[in-house]
C-alpha cells in the first residue's frame, strides 16, 4: 500500500504519448510526476505487435514531418524517421500517378510563377510516366495551380486558417472553385488518409490544418514502429515514474484512488488517457464519435517488379474497394520486416467488410498490378475507437483545465492527431504549472517507490 503521508506534486492517469509527453515537460520544471498506466505497456494507440520478425503497427497512421511538436518534445531527439517519396502515388483509372510534390524551389513565388508561365499551356492532359498520359489531378494548368495552392497553405499561419468559415471538409472542398477532377481526384484521397475520414464530414479547419500539414513536410513512419516513440518518452523520463498495470477508479484535484494500490495523495491530476476512460472518471466529459481504422498486413517472399522498388504511399483515387491506401513499408523502413521478406501494410477506413481479407486481396491486386492470391496475411487489427471525429463546429483548443488541479490532455482536446496530442499536453501543463505557481522548481523527490515498476 502507499503510505498515506507521501505526497507526489502531479499525477498523470495514462502513458500515452500525451501523457508520457507532459511527464517530461513537468520533471523539467522541477515537479515530481508518477504515470500510472491501466495496460501492461506504455504507448496506448500507438502500439506495435511484433510477428515473425516483422513490426506491424495497429493504427498506423502516416506522420508528417511538419511542426514544431515532435522536434520541441523532451526525449523524442534519438526518433529517427523514415519518410515516403514526396506528394503521394495516386491509382486512377488504371493507372499510377504521382501528385502533391513539393513545390518547385521558390515557395508559392515559384509556384506562382510556373502558374503563369503555363497558363497559356495546352488545358489537356500531360504525360507523367512513360507511354502513359492523364492525371488525376487534370492538365498542366491544374497541377500548377494545385502546387501554388499547397505552397500557400504551407505558409499560412495557422490562426488564419482556424479564422476561416468553417463547414465540413467535404462542403469546403466544393465550394472553393477547385476544379472536380483535383478534388475527387487527389485532395479526397488525400484528406480521407489524413484524417481517417472516408467522408470528409470533418471540420474545414481541421482539413485544413492537415492540408498545411501535408504541404509544409514529408509523410514519414517512426523507424521500428509506431511504439518507439512512446518507448523513447517513457525510457527517458527518471527511472519510476512510469507505473503500468496500475488502474486508477477515481480521481479529485488532491489524489488519485486505484485499484491495486489504494490513494495517492498530490497537488494536481492530469487526465491523459483515451475520452472514453476520461469520460469513465470524469462522469459528464464530452465523449466525441470516433472514426474506425482496421490494419491489414501482409508479407510475400516474391515481391516481384511491382513491389520491389519505391516508397510511396498508393491511394485509391477511384475508390474501388475497401482499401484507402497502401504502401510496401519494407521498402520505406527496412527495420519492419525480416531479410528478404517484403511487409505491406494497408489502410480500410469506416466499417470493414465482412470477408475483408478476400476483398482487400482483390483490391491490392488493381492496385499494385500483381497477383496477390500467394500473400501471406501476417496481421489484421481493428480499433473502433482509433481517431476522435471532428465535426463542424469543432474547436481545436478545447479546454484542458477543468479545475484548479484537475487537466486533461490528449487528440480528443485538440487535433485528431499525434500532433494535437502532443500540443494539448503542452497547454495542460503551462496551465498546471501556473496554477502551482511554479516558475522555479518546487522541490525534487524520488517517485513514490512503492508503486509497481514499468514492464
Amino acid at each position: 500500500m502507499l503510505e498515506p503521508a507521501y505526497q507526489v506534486d502531479v499525477v498523470v492517469v495514462g502513458a500515452g504519448v500525451a501523457g508520457l509527453a507532459a511527464a517530461h515537460r513537468l520533471n523539467s520544471a522541477g515537479v515530481t510526476t508518477a504515470v500510472l498506466e491501466a495496460a501492461p505497456g506504455v504507448g496506448g494507440r500507438m502500439s506495435t505487435e511484433r510477428v515473425d520478425g516483422f513490426r506491424l503497427d495497429r493504427v498506423g497512421r502516416p506522420l508528417t514531418t511538419s511542426g514544431t511538436e515532435l522536434r520541441t518534445v523532451p526525449g523524442l531527439a534519438p526518433l529517427a524517421l523514415r519518410r515516403f517519396a514526396p506528394g503521394v502515388l495516386l491509382h486512377r483509372d488504371g493507372r499510377r500517378h504521382r501528385a502533391g510534390a513539393p513545390a518547385p524551389v521558390g515557395g508559392a513565388r515559384g509556384a506562382l510563377q510556373v502558374a503563369r508561365a503555363l497558363a497559356s499551356a495546352p488545358r489537356g492532359p500531360v504525360a507523367v510516366l512513360p507511354g502513359r498520359t492523364g492525371t488525376p489531378v487534370g492538365g498542366a494548368w491544374d497541377q500548377a495551380r494545385l502546387n501554388a495552392a499547397l505552397a500557400r497553405i504551407a505558409a499560412t499561419p495557422v490562426d488564419r486558417l482556424l479564422a476561416r468559415p468553417e463547414q465540413a471538409a467535404a462542403d469546403a472542398l466544393a465550394a472553393r472553385g477547385i476544379p472536380a477532377r483535383t478534388v475527387d481526384g487527389f485532395l479526397r484521397p488525400l484528406l480521407a488518409a489524413l484524417l481517417c475520414d472516408p467522408g470528409l464530414g470533418t471540420s474545414s479547419r481541421g482539413a485544413d490544418l492537415a492540408l498545411r500539414a501535408f504541404a509544409g513536410g514529408r509523410l514519414s513512419v517512426p523507424e521500428g514502429g509506431s511504439d518507439v516513440l512512446p518507448e523513447l518518452l517513457a525510457g527517458a523520463l527518471p527511472p519510476g515514474t512510469v507505473r503500468t498495470g496500475v488502474r486508477v477508479t477515481s480521481v479529485s484535484t488532491t489524489s488519485v484512488t486505484t485499484a491495486e494500490h489504494g490513494v495517492l495523495r498530490c497537488r494536481a491530476v492530469l487526465l491523459a488517457t483515451d475520452a472514453r476512460a476520461a469520460a469513465e472518471l470524469l462522469p459528464g466529459l464530452r465523449v466525441p464519435d470516433f472514426h474506425p481504422v482496421t490494419v491489414v498486413h501482409h508479407t510475400t517472399d516474391d515481391p516481384g517488379p511491382a513491389l520491389s522498388t519505391g516508397t510511396s504511399l498508393l491511394l485509391d483515387a477511384d475508390r474501388g474497394g475497401p482499401v484507402a491506401h497502401t504502401a510496401v513499408l519494407s521498402n520505406v523502413d527496412p527495420s519492419r520486416a525480416p531479410a528478404g521478406r517484403t511487409l505491406i501494410s494497408s489502410t480500410v477506413l469506416g466499417t470493414p467488410p465482412d470477408d475483408l481479407d478476400a476483398t482487400v486481396r482483390t483490391h491490392l491486386a488493381r492496385l499494385y498490378g500483381t497477383p496477390t492470391t500467394h500473400w501471406e496475411t501476417l496481421a489484421v487489427h481493428h480499433t473502433p475507437d482509433a481517431v476522435p471525429a471532428t465535426p463542424p463546429a469543432y474547436d481545436p483548443h478545447r479546454p484542458v483545465r477543468l479545475l484548479a488541479g484537475l487537466y486533461v490532455c490528449g487528440d480528443h482536446r485538440d487535433t485528431a492527431t499525434l500532433q494535437g496530442a502532443l500540443h494539448s499536453a503542452t497547454r495542460a501543463t503551462t496551465a498546471l504549472l501556473t496554477d502551482l505557481g511554479a516558475t522555479t522548481p518546487l522541490h525534487l523527490a524520488d517517485p513514490p517507490a512503492s508503486l509497481p515498476h514499468a514492464a
